[in-house]
């Protein structure tokens, strides 16, 4: 699925106003249901979630935090509902075992640096992952889920497209009112730099909410080997211009970009028309790490030099600010299990 281009306009276009009774009820659908209360799942659970449809950049935060979540000596397990895998769960998956059909993608990727449950019932998979070890669940995406009780909700935001035009689906990329949505998150994490970014930060900091900065980049290794190179940019994520501008702050020349639906199914056709074009122009095949772990399986041996995997890291612009921030929300959520267990 491709998000429509208006849905990232500053302002409604024509059809998003025709589309806005629908986004309306729409949104009031989805805050209805946010206001659920959740199960308590006995560990701490942070919730990295968005407010829109399509990527922000919830895996590379829910990676970042896992990372500093480890060396705080915390044992985080993430929780995801395997979007585009066949597989229900709850289960651990395991990378060896499982591919991108029986799981999604993200799941896979995240499951390659921490343990990983998939469940559609977010509730049984916490629990798994308690049982499991786990100290802390770090639940990828379901910010507008009310089955499980979040203990940190944090919204990640695109900052160079922020939340669109303000809509809802189907006439905009909300997936439910702003406002409302302000009300059911404890901070924003907003990811690279842009005016559609700052203006939802300063949203989120007139009603008190705390708003955090980050930027993406790939590794220096993998810069300094795009630095001056010719490649295709191949991607099937939310904002496929996202990938493409990540390619040339490296360095990279675009001999041309290939953007499939987010959560593209690759065949074996479309990496013989990806290495065809590759070599019609002499340059490489740059994809994303969601894309390769799909992309990987279909790839002849023969042509993996074409291929080159593009991972990205989130870095923090104030670590100690998110370092208070989750502590605050495992003492918090730890006080109060105890208090719950002292009083049954």
């Amino acid at each position: 699925m491709r998000a429509p281009g208006f849905w990232w306009r500053s302002s409604p276009s024509a059809l998003a106003r025709l589309l806005q009774p629908l986004g309306a009820l729409y949104g009031a659908i989805t805050l209805k249901r946010m206001r659920r209360p959740g199960e308590q799942s006995g560990i701490p659970v942070i919730c990295v979630g968005n407010f829109v449809a399509g990527g922000a950049g919830k895996t590379p935060t829910s990676l970042a935090l896992a990372s500093r979540l480890v060396a705080m000596d915390e044992t985080p397990f993430a929780l995801t509902r395997g979007y585009g895998g066949r597989l229900p769960g709850p289960l651990r998956i395991d990378p060896s075992r499982h591919s991108a059909v029986d799981v999604g993608d993200e799941p896979l990727l995240l499951a390659a640096r921490l343990p990983t449950i998939v469940a559609r019932e977010r509730p049984a998979g916490a629990t798994l992952a308690r049982e499991a070890g786990a100290s802390v669940v770090l639940m990828d995406d379901g910010l507008q889920n009310p089955s499980l009780h979040k203990h940190l909700r944090l919204a990640v935001v695109d900052g160079a497209v922020g939340v669109g035009n303000g809509l809802c689906l189907p006439a905009g990329p909300l997936r439910a009112p702003l406002p409302g949505q302000l009300g059911h998150v404890d901070a924003l994490v907003i990811i690279g730099a842009g005016a559609a970014g700052d203006h939802v930060a300063a949203q989120a900091l007139s009603t008190g909410k705390r708003v955090l900065r980050a930027t993406l980049m790939p590794p220096v290794d993998i810069q300094a080997e795009l630095a001056g190179l010719s490649v295709l940019a191949v991607s099937g994520i939310g904002r496929p211009e996202k990938f493409a501008a990540t390619l040339r702050t490296a360095g990279a020349r675009l001999a041309g970009e290939r953007a499939f639906g987010d959560h593209h199914a690759y065949t074996a056709a479309d990496v013989a028309a990806l290495i065809a074009e590759a070599k019609a122009k002499a340059c490489h095949i740059a994809v994303t790490e969601k894309d390769m772990v799909k992309l990987a399986p279909l790839w002849p041996a023969a042509e993996r030099s074409l291929l080159l995997s593009v991972p990205v890291t989130l870095a923090f612009d104030d670590e100690e600010a998110l370092d208070a921030l989750l502590r605050g929300c495992l003492t918090k959520a730890r006080s109060a299990a105890a208090g719950a267990a002292h009083a049954q």
